[in-house]
């Protein structure tokens, strides 16, 4: 028995949102390796070049920009942005609606730009969460610690960070990514509160 025979509940969708270099990405795949819920992480589609170590279809959806500019004229994404105007990233529905429906709860880790679009098609049907470090100083330094990332890099991030910090209060929970352990918790303590679980039953994974 699944998880939405068992409660007929839908699963739920959980927006994790946040400048680059927070951690959000981390905190998320941190509480998904507890598995201890019906939960996974929707895989978003690109078209930046494939980095090493990365698996087509788990760590992204790697597409052409025909095949992505296919996808958005179709109808079959969620959200969609040109990132840094360089590459474009967006969300499937296919990596959505279809585990809802079956009770499985979809974490979409996304850009503020994203999360504002899911806000209008999901008015009610989601909960959002701003993900942010104790202080834009702290930022700045993780972003300069990335050995890939070039000076100009960094400072087009940070003023992109600028505007989304200001956006921080159009999200319905915000957490502070000043402890990973502590981070994760408080993520998972939305996370569960969102599953409609009757007393005593226990969480199905996929």
């Amino acid at each position: 028995m699944d998880h939405a025979t068992r409660t007929g509940a839908l699963g739920p969708l959980v927006v994790v949102s946040g400048p680059s270099g927070v951690g959000k990405t981390t905190v998320v795949e941190r509480l998904l390796r507890r598995n201890n819920l019906p939960l996974r992480r929707a895989v978003t589609a690109t078209t930046r070049d494939q980095r090493v170590g990365e698996i087509d279809g788990i760590s992204y959806h790697f597409w052409s920009r025909d095949e992505f500019r296919r996808a958005t004229e179709d109808g079959r994404m969620l959200e969609w942005a040109l990132v840094f105007d360089r590459d474009y990233y967006g969300t499937p529905r296919s990596e959505v609606d279809q585990y809802r429906a079956i009770g499985v709860g979809v974490v979409l880790v996304i850009d503020v730009q994203g999360a504002a679009t899911l806000k209008a098609v999901y008015p009610q049907d989601r909960v959002s969460i701003f993900v942010m470090t104790p202080s834009f100083e702290a930022l700045e330094q993780r972003l300069r610690s990335r050995q890939d990332t070039t000076e100009d890099r960094v400072l087009q991030r940070l003023q992109t960070a600028r505007e989304e910090v200001a956006r921080a209060g159009e999200f319905d929970h915000r957490i502070i990514n000043r402890d990973l352990e502590e981070a994760v918790n408080e993520l998972e303590a939305v996370v569960r509160s969102q599953f409609r679980m009757p007393p005593h039953s226990q969480p199905v994974n996929n």
